[in-house]
């Protein structure tokens, strides 16, 4: 077995109390271990704009600083009859260009229709050494009001806005490490994302499970495929905003690819998640768990396919529809320490988390739907390449005007590259 050399032992050492310093204090640290990290970039790092650097300490552990993320509008989206311009977190150039030119093709036909489940999150416990399993899953059956009282006893404010509990369930699960019992907390969240709530309720009622069944309690904690918490988008584009049916066959054909194949499936949802996780992101809730989530619902059925599906109607126009698991939040955790995402729930007028997840699913079908038809029609580069063209000039050191110029000539010699652009900024410099 390898050992750490001295000089390693030595600098890890400088991290003994890391935690207890200033954000200053800790990169003044980390430059005596990276002297290539200059005054300027530190400086860079401490300014964290409208999020204060006492607050970010307050948020995460050993914070340094935040980064930026491009914060751009949605438009054209008319969800249930109301119209919104949707907040996106992205640094992905082309997702809220994407988005906004397909959500105005189904604006003649209404826009979006949406809809959401309730707000139920699964918290689960994790009993193993049970010598009767299925006398266990009697028990917890038959006591099912006591672990409901336990799990809400201490989370007053949830149930006073209507939340908690509402139903408990035990199964049996044969492991590779032997059988183990599964009591799982259906929780109602209301407006909150309720993952500490729910993780919370689950360590509460461990004990009296373990007392209830003879076993050990192990894990915990929230699961993050929230099937129970679905939201659902649907649209229908008439075939001449898409040129014609061909048009629409070939989008029907490209989704019924990722249906069956999980490695176009793959591609097919990350896009989709361009356009969610931008929402989500936007108005800070947690984009892991909405894709941790996505992504293992794309696959509940034992096959990893799409999670949208578009089909031809009888009249020859093109309907999509997809339906996502959703646990966002618009009360508690960074939502309300966040400045940026309180106003981005403002420009939304978010009134409810239900409202929120609706938005934000019908943004990932939109994004899907444009994806789909770049796909099935000119290719998906031409259209990324032109907004990403100026991402490469600005990354090869063009500033002001330049950055444009640069940009253009490089879409116009169908040679976006940062050597190309590099070569140009060289040109325009000794022109000028």
């Amino acid at each position: 077995m390898a050992k750490l050399s001295d000089e390693i032992i030595q600098k890890l050492k400088m991290f003994s109390g890391f935690y207890r310093l200033s954000s200053k204090e800790r990169l003044q640290k980390i430059q005596k271990i990276i002297p290539e990290l200059n005054d300027d970039e530190v400086s860079l790092l401490l300014n964290t704009g409208s999020l204060e650097l006492t607050i970010i300490n307050k948020m995460v552990e050993n914070a340094v600083g935040s980064i930026s993320v491009p914060f751009g509008l949605g438009v054209n989206f008319v969800i249930n009859n109301k119209i919104y311009a949707v907040p996106m977190a992205v640094e992905e150039p082309s997702v809220i260009a994407a988005a906004s030119s397909a959500a105005k093709l189904t604006l003649e036909t209404g826009g979006f229709i949406t809809s959401a489940t309730e707000q139920i999150m699964m918290g689960q416990i994790q009993l193993l050494e049970i010598k009767n399993p299925e006398l266990a899953i009697s028990l917890i059956s038959s006591n099912k009001d006591q672990i409901i009282e336990i799990a809400n006893s201490n989370h007053p404010s949830l149930i006073s806005h209507g939340g908690g509990v509402r139903d408990v369930k035990g199964k049996v699960l044969e492991t590779r490490v032997g059988k183990m019992v599964i009591c799982e907390l259906f929780v109602d969240c209301c407006d909150a994302m309720g993952a500490n709530a729910v993780s919370a309720m689950a360590e509460e009622v461990a004990p009296f499970l373990e007392d209830l069944t003879g076993g050990r309690a192990l894990l915990r904690i929230l699961s993050n495929l929230s099937d129970l918490r679905l939201a659902r988008a649907s649209c229908i584009i008439p075939k001449e905003k898409l040129g014609g049916e061909t048009t629409v066959d070939n989008i029907v054909a490209a989704c019924a690819f990722a249906e069956t194949d999980p490695y176009r499936a793959a591609t097919h949802n990350k896009g989709i998640m361009n356009g969610i996780s931008s929402v989500i992101l936007a108005t800070a809730n947690d984009t892991r768990a909405i894709e941790a989530g996505a992504h293992a619902y794309a696959s509940i059925t034992g096959h990893y396919g799409s999670l949208t599906k578009w089909i031809k109607n009888e009249m020859g126009d093109l309907e999509g529809s997809i339906e996502v698991p959703m646990a966002v939040g618009i009360v508690g955790g960074a939502t309300k320490t966040n400045p940026i995402a309180k106003i981005a729930l403002k420009i939304m007028a978010i009134k409810s988390a239900k409202e929120l997840a609706q938005v934000a699913v019908a943004v990932g079908l939109a994004q899907n739907l444009g994806a789909l038809r770049a796909l099935s029609t000119s290719g998906i580069i031409k259209g990324h390449m032109r907004l990403h063209s100026k991402n490469v000039a600005i990354s090869a050191g063009a500033q002001g005007e330049l950055i444009d110029t640069i940009a253009q000539k490089m879409v116009e010699e169908k040679n976006v590259k940062f050597s190309r652009a590099k070569e140009l900024l060289v040109e325009l410099d000794v022109k000028k």
